[in-house]
Order: C-alpha cells, then sequence, then structure tokens
C-alpha cells in the first residue's frame, strides 16, 4: 500500500538494497531507509529520479540486550521510506503523511499525534493551518526527540507521528501523553525535513538542495493496523512464534522467563537469515561477528527452552516462507542459509562445552581459595575467547553460590570497546577516509570505451594532486587525472584496474592504476614523466596492451573456474570475491571443506577443455530482469544497473559481468591451479595462473628440480630414488646414534643404587651425570625407577656449561605425596633456571653448573616436606 501510494506520487520505487553497505565505512550494517541513498543525499552521486520509495530491510544492534526482556526492541526491521532529493519539501511530505494515515490505511485522525521541533514554527503551522490538527494536539520537543544530525554533514529538525493506541496501553498517570515512555503513544512516521548542513562545531547553514527523509518501521505500523499488543504478536512474526513454541513444547505468555527466550529467538533468526541471504558469514570481528552473537544468543537460549539438537535451520525455513515475496533472495539461497546456521549452532554447541569445562576450573580455583566472587577478567574471558555470554556464567555460578565481579567485566569490555573506537580512522560524512575526490564536481563524469578499443582521445575534465584540485600537473608529480571519455578499465568486480600512459603535446602521465570514484568518475592515477598537462587539454591515452591481453585471459579464466568448480562441488558453489591482474587469478567460493586432489584435478581438466574447445566468447547488454530470465549468474551482494552485461562462453558460462575478456577461450592457452585453502568460515580461496604464467611456473619448478638434483648427485629423474636412500640412511643412523647416546648416559651413569637414601620412608636416588641431554635423561629416569620399584630419582646432568635436571616418582611415591613437579620447582633456583611438571615426571634447565651439589642435597629436605 504504502509503495503503491508514492508511486501514485511519481516516486520511483527501488528495491530494498542490501544489508551490507556499499561504499560506506561508516556502517556496519544497513539501519535505516536512508543509508543506502546517503550519496543522493549529499550530491556525491545523481539519484536515478528526485523522488524514491523504499521498503528497506535494516539491522540495529544498539539494544540488543534488550531484545525479549521487552515486547519493544527487535534487531531487524523493515523501513518504509519516501524521499525528495532538492524535490518537495514540508507541505507535501507532512500532507502525503497525513493522507496515507487516515485514507489509504484508515487510521482515525483523532488518534493521531503530530510532533515538531521546538523552533520549527513552519512545520507547526502547516500541522495546523492546512492539515487541521488542533494546536492542543501538536507537541513540540527539543533537539533530543526532534532533530536529526550525525555529527557533521546534512542535518534538520522531524515532525513525528504518534497514535494514541488506548488507555489499556498506558501507564495509569494522569499526566500521561505523547512523549511518555509507556506504550500508550507509538511513533509509527518520523518526516525528517534535512534543510542545515552542520559544520561539526554546532554552526548550521541552509542546504541549497533540501530533501525529505521519511521513515516508518513496517512492523510498527502492523502493530497499531492489526491492533496487537507488540510486533511479536504482528501475523509473519506470530508464526514463527508459534513455530518456537512448537519446538519448545511451550505456549507463549505462560511463563515469562521463557516469553523472553521465545522472543528473542523470533527477533534473531530473522536478522540471522536476512544478513546470511546478503552474503555475510559468521566471523569473530565486524559484521560477521555481529550475525554470529546473533545466531548464539539464539541458540543459547533455545537450550533454555529446553529444545534439543540444532533447530535454527529449521526455525529459518518460516522466515523465508513469510518474507520471500518480498525478497526472493530468500528462496534463492536457502540451502545456503541453512547450511551456514547449522553449521555455526553446531560450532557453538562446541564452544558451550568448552567454555563449561573452563567455568568449573574456575570454579574449583575459586574454592581452593576460599573466594565467592569470579573476577570481571575471567568471566571476560570466557565471554571473549569462548562466546560464553555473562547471563550464563551468572547463572551457573548462583546456582553454585557464587557471585561474579560486574563491575570489572564492564571495565574490561569498555577497556576492548576504547581499543576499537581509537583505532577508527577519521572519516569524513560517508564513513570513508576524507580525500582529495570529495571536493570534484557531481556532474562530472566518465564514459568508458575500453571493451572494444585500447586507445581514447578525450579531454581532460579534473586533474588533482595527492592533496588538492589543480589546474595544471607538472613533471615528477604524483595526482590523478579524470577525462571524458576513457578506454582504461578501472579496478571493479575483482579486475585491477588498467596500467598505460596519457600523453598529450607538452606532457606524458604515467597510469599505474586505474580507480572507480564516486558519482561514475574515472580516476587515472600516476605521476607525470615528462612536461605538463592542464585542465581542458585533448589528451590521447592508452592502454598497456600486454598488460591488458593476460588480465583478460585470467578474467576469463575465473567464469570458466566458477562454472567447473559448480559443476565439481554442486549449485552451492558461490563466488565470494576475486582478483584478476595480469600475473594471476584468484577465487573465492562458499564451499564447507578443503577440496580434494582429486576435486582440483577434475576442476582444472574442465577448465582446459573448456579452452581447447575455443569457445567464443559473446557480450551481451540487457536489462538485469531479462538477464536473469536467461540464467546468467550473478555476483552475490553487487549492486546492478538497470542494464548489464551478459558474458557467455559457448553453452558452457553464463555470467553477469563488467569486466574485460578474451574474444575465445582458445586465446588463455592453458591454465593451472596453483593453491587452494581457507580463507574464512566456509569460504576457500584458489589462486591460480593462465597463459605465460603456466609456462612460467613450470620453468621456475624445472629450474628448482633441477637444483635439487645438482645438490642430490643425480639427475632430476632420480631426486625421488636417491631422497628414499637418504631417509633410509638417515633413519638408520639416527637409531644407531641414539643406542650410542644410551651407553654413554649408562656409563656416565655408573652403579648408582649404592647412593639410593630414604626420605621419610619413601626411596629417594638423587644422581649427577655429565655430557646428557634431555632425553638421554629421560631415558636413564625410566631405567632407574624401575630398578628402585617404588621412590623418587633425581638427576642432574651438565653440558657445556647448562644444567638440565630431571625428577621422576613411582605410583606409590605420589600416594604418599611426592610431586616430580614441585620437587624440580624447589631447587631449580639453585642452578640458576625453572621448570616444573606433572606429578610423575617434570624437568627443568639452569646455566649454573656450581649449584648442582646443592641442589640434589635441598631436594632431600624439599621431598620431606612433600611426604605425609
Amino acid at each position: 500500500m504504502f509503495l503503491d501510494f508514492f508511486r501514485s506520487k511519481e516516486h520511483l520505487v527501488m528495491n530494498s538494497f542490501s544489508l551490507v553497505p556499499h561504499n560506506d565505512n561508516s556502517l556496519l550494517l544497513i539501519n535505516a531507509g536512508m543509508a543506502p541513498l546517503k550519496p543522493y543525499f549529499t550530491g556525491a552521486e545523481i539519484p536515478p529520479k528526485r523522488r524514491v520509495a523504499t521498503c528497506q530491510k535494516c539491522i540495529r544492534t544498539g539494544d540488543i540486550e534488550n531484545v525479549g526482556k521487552t515486547a519493544r526492541h527487535g534487531t531487524f526491521f523493515e523501513m518504509l521510506g519516501n524521499f525528495s532529493f532538492g524535490d518537495y519539501f514540508k507541505h507535501e511530505a507532512i500532507a502525503w503523511s497525513w493522507e496515507f494515515l487516515t485514507k489509504v490505511v484508515g487510521l482515525d485522525p483523532e488518534r493521531l499525534y503530530p510532533s515538531v521541533y521546538l523552533e520549527d514554527d513552519e512545520a507547526w503551522n502547516i500541522w495546523h493551518d492546512e492539515i487541521g490538527v488542533p494546536a492542543e494536539r501538536i507537541f513540540r520537543f527539543g533537539k533530543e526527540d526532534n532533530f536529526w544530525e550525525h555529527g557533521a554533514g546534512p542535518c534538520g529538525p522531524c515532525s513525528e507521528i504518534y497514535y494514541d493506541r488506548g488507555e489499556k496501553y498506558g501507564c495509569g498517570k494522569p499526566d500521561c501523553t505523547v512523549g511518555c515512555d509507556c506504550d500508550r503513544y507509538m511513533e509509527v512516521w518520523n518526516n525528517v525535513f534535512t534543510q542545515f548542513e552542520n559544520d561539526g562545531e554546532g554552526h548550521y547553514e541552509l542546504l541549497k538542495q533540501k530533501n525529505i527523509d521519511t521513515g516508518m518501521g513496517l512492523e510498527r505500523l502492523a502493530v497499531v493496523v492489526q491492533e496487537v499488543d507488540s510486533i511479536f504478536d504482528v501475523d509473519t512474526m506470530q508464526s514463527l512464534r508459534d513455530k518456537v513454541c512448537e519446538f519448545a513444547k511451550t505456549a507463549y505468555k505462560t511463563d515469562e522467563t521463557k516469553d523472553i527466550s521465545i522472543r528473542l529467538i523470533v527477533d534473531h533468526i530473522r536478522s540471522a537469515t536476512f544478513m546470511i541471504s546478503d552474503g555475510i558469514m559468521p566471523t569473530n570481528e565486524g559484521r560477521g561477528y555481529v550475525l554470529r552473537r546473533l545466531i548464539r544468543r539464539a541458540a543459547r537460549h533455545g537450550r533454555m527452552l529446553g529444545i534439543e539438537g540444532t533447530f535454527l535451520s529449521e526455525l529459518s525455513r518460516t522466515v523465508i516462507e513469510g518474507s520471500k515475496d518480498g525478497y526472493p533472495e530468500l528462496e534463492e539461497k536457502k540451502d545456503f542459509i541453512f547450511k551456514v546456521l547449522a553449521q555455526e549452532e553446531e560450532k557453538f554447541n562446541k564452544t558451550i562445552d568448552q567454555g563449561l569445562s573452563i567455568l568449573a576450573g574456575l570454579e574449583a580455583d575459586m574454592a581452593a581459595k576460599g573466594e565467592k566472587t569470579l573476577n570481571g577478567a575471567d568471566a571476560f574471558m570466557l565471554y571473549d575467547t569462548y562466546g560464553f555470554p555473562l547471563d550464563l556464567t551468572k547463572e551457573i555460578l548462583e546456582e553454585k553460590g557464587y557471585a561474579i565481579d560486574e563491575a570489572g567485566f564492564k571495565a574490561c569490555m569498555e577497556e576492548q570497546r576504547v581499543k576499537a573506537r581509537s583505532a577508527r580512522a577519521v572519516t569524513n560524512y560517508m564513513g570513508a577516509d576524507a580525500t582529495v575526490y570529495d571536493q570534484i564536481p557531481a556532474a562530472v563524469t566518465s564514459e568508458f570505451t575500453g571493451y572494444t578499443s585500447l586507445t581514447c582521445e578525450s579531454r581532460i575534465s579534473v586533474l588533482t594532486t595527492e592533496t588538492e584540485l589543480t589546474e595544471a600537473l607538472t613533471e615528477g608529480v604524483r595526482g590523478t587525472v579524470i577525462v571524458d571519455q576513457t578506454p582504461f578499465y578501472g579496478t571493479m568486480g575483482g579486475q585491477n584496474g588498467d596500467k598505460g600512459e596519457i600523453t598529450c603535446a607538452s606532457g606524458r602521465f604515467v597510469v599505474e592504476d586505474t580507480i572507480h570514484l564516486l558519482g561514475g568518475k574515472i580516476g587515472h592515477v600516476g605521476y607525470m614523466a615528462e612536461g605538463m598537462m592542464k585542465n581542458g587539454d585533448t589528451v590521447t591515452l592508452c592502454v598497456d596492451p600486454a598488460s591488458r591481453k593476460n588480465t583478460c585471459k585470467n578474467h576469463s579464466a575465473t567464469h570458466l573456474l566458477q562454472k567447473a568448480l559448480k559443476t565439481v562441488l554442486g549449485a552451492h558453489v558461490e563466488q565470494k570475491g576475486s582478483l584478476v591482474t595480469p600475473d594471476r587469478l584468484r577465487f573465492d567460493f562458499a564451499h564447507f571443506q578443503a577440496m580434494t586432489a582429486d576435486e582440483l584435478a577434475r576442476v582444472e581438466e574442465i577448465v582446459n577443455e573448456e579452452i581447447a574447445a575455443a569457445l567464443p566468447v559473446d557480450t551481451t547488454v540487457m536489462s538485469l530482469e531479462d538477464a536473469k530470465k536467461t540464467g546468467a549468474m550473478a555476483l552475490f551482494g553487487e549492486k546492478y544497473g538497470d542494464e548489464v552485461r551478459v558474458v557467455s562462453m559457448g553453452d558452457f558460462s553464463k555470467e553477469l559481468c563488467g569486466g574485460t575478456h578474451v574474444g575465445n577461450t582458445s586465446e588463455i592457452s592453458t591454465f593451472k591451479i596453483v593453491s587452494e585453502a581457507g580463507v574464512a568460515a566456509g569460504v576457500r580461496r584458489i589462486e591460480a595462473l593462465t597463459g605465460d604464467g603456466v609456462f612460467a611456473y613450470y620453468r621456475t619448478a624445472e629450474q628448482e628440480l633441477a637444483e635439487a638434483a645438482k645438490a642430490l648427485k643425480t639427475t632430476p629423474a632420480g631426486v625421488l630414488e636417491k631422497i628414499a636412500a637418504l631417509q633410509a640412511e638417515v633413519k638408520a643412523l639416527s637409531s644407531e646414534n641414539e643406542s650410542l647416546k644410551s651407553k654413554l648416559a649408562k656409563d656416565a651413569l655408573g652403579d648408582v643404587m649404592s647412593q639410593v637414601c630414604e626420605v621419610k620412608g619413601v626411596k629417594f636416588l638423587p644422581a649427577k651425570v655429565e655430557g646428557v641431554d634431555m632425553n638421554g635423561l629421560r631415558e636413564l629416569g625410566d631405567q632407574l625407577r624401575e630398578k628402585l620399584g617404588e621412590g623418587v630419582v633425581l638427576i642432574a646432568s651438565v653440558t657445556d656449561g647448562k644444567v638440565s635436571l630431571m625428577a621422576a616418582a613411582t605410583d606409590g611415591a605420589m600416594k604418599q605425596g611426592a610431586h616430580a613437579g614441585n620437587l624440580i620447582k624447589g631447587i631449580a633456583a639453585l642452578v640458576g633456571g625453572g621448570g616444573g611438571g606433572r606429578p610423575n615426571m617434570a624437568q627443568a634447565g639452569g646455566k649454573n653448573p656450581s649449584g648442582v651439589e646443592a641442589a640434589l642435597e635441598k631436594a632431600k629436605e624439599v621431598l620431606a616436606g612433600q611426604i605425609h
């Protein structure tokens, strides 16, 4: 209804953007309808239309600790938004919000209460004079409530619309009204009037282009329209809630503790499902950590509800069933979503068990010390290292009469947050590091002509040094050249930017890299090698043909590789990233285990078969919808325009791709995989070579083999045989060496059984030898312990001025209190060292040979203190 209404008001309705921000480092996740549209608000990019409407999936985790504890809080929501980029302003925005709520949705106007910013008389007058809302029903609030700003950048007052849900949702206080913390007056709409520019110092200037940014939570509106208690009671959420109850064999609103867990799981599984569908994987940092935390919280609360085994992937089916019409990517990615959820939940089950084991050890330490409070650092270690939530640690300890130093835990948490904050770079409004490119006018654009030609004549539109815009570049100066048309491909889609030269009558500029800038600009980054260039000059641009040719080979090979991987490993294989340079290619893909040698060989074989088949490589430009109908593979999470390029390689491969390619697969010549490894959870990486790179690889391998053969004094063909002979020889010599060392150790020891004494009824044999290493000492210890029958053995050896100590205790001696580790600890300082070990065997090293006799004597005293 919302989207159709604004379509009727001449808005362009756009699909929801991915939850992963595009070119915006200020956000981990999209958290508002306007977030993906920021370049249009700032003027960095020109919007497809000046009126836009969206239903945007969003995630906010600022109040994650409260999710479940209240029926208000949630991490996932869908935000309805209508936006104006320098088109309509307050009059239309207010009128249309009122029209939609009262005429289209049918809410009672008497139950709607607008609020405005304290100083915004214009908005107040529109509500009162044009819409006809009585003065007593229009509320003025201060900056905290009704002024939107986020550091430096565009900002402005806002006007919210509240709905009176009735007395039963109120707090009962006589002064309960709009702005009260209770649930009676619910905010359903927020109009932000972006009319100022904040310089970050509290100074505001009127914007030339005033914008409208509207937000309305779909779930909140559903609460009002369906007249239910909370977001967890609206129809789509209720079906999910009922599924959780079915798994837990319980009912909602029969036990408040269980209700907390039910609500938390309902919310978190929605967030997790949508995040994974947008290509986010559980990790220990960034948005991946947000996902991991959501999944683990949901899994733990499942345990608390008594749900046995893994259940989140099954619950995700209900999320997908309820949302797939609006978000078809959920259905397309469902098998992938289920696999990631199941794997992460299984991993967490192992983590919980590890955490419980460590916690048991900490409990034992506290009991031994007579303490009753777990220190904050240990609680934080459980949380940070083992994913063990504080409330679970607290709950387990309380059952056994222990408490937690929560202040210490919070201090550790804050210390971590401060470290993270201080590591962040200074950024501009878009969250990117501020650069010289921010100063380039939005109207400047570049047209890429390099699909069909590697040279082009064009006009310079912008020149920059590394710090500022400039009218000219002179010899030796580094900078960036932007022109109207260019054959240089800018780094994008994993393909590295072209290199080459830009020349004119007065100078030569060497292009070291080509990059894409906001607003459709292509920057040629490098240095002036000769002469000078100035704005407006006509220049000739020449891409390095050899570099481009090799890049094309590697890029086309990645397409063949992806299809070969799908053929060998299965349809779940999906590109997670790539790097295409003139020298090599790298391809990251979704797969849950290391590839076998046979799988790698088969993939390589398939790619080479398709190269030998000399498949024609055809490129067709078509609409995104038509491209999807052809079955062309799209790169997940990529931002595509209305028209896309479809690259086909015979009938074997078909992908959406904006990169450059060979004309026929035979031009690739040959393909060789050089490595396969894991780079993240559920992500594998293949590195490979093509063409001349393969021949260079084999030349290097041949050279290394020849050098190895020379060192082994054999031929390349005889290397394996020679290595086998050497290994056998080394094994025989090693065995002989060990026998000789054992004999030497025995000879060095002599007949020591006469040195056996008794310490409190326990036999004790202290002995000193010369030139025996630690391995020899351990062997001697075993032999002497056997001869002794029951008792304690202590041997000291001096080799090259260094002392080695080894102590061993038999079972009978240990039962009487003997502890080899503590014995060594008690005497090691006398030989200038330290060490310890287990009750039955321990060792130490030292640098003071003169202390050996004293250490052997002291050992009797230490042992006597152990025997009970």
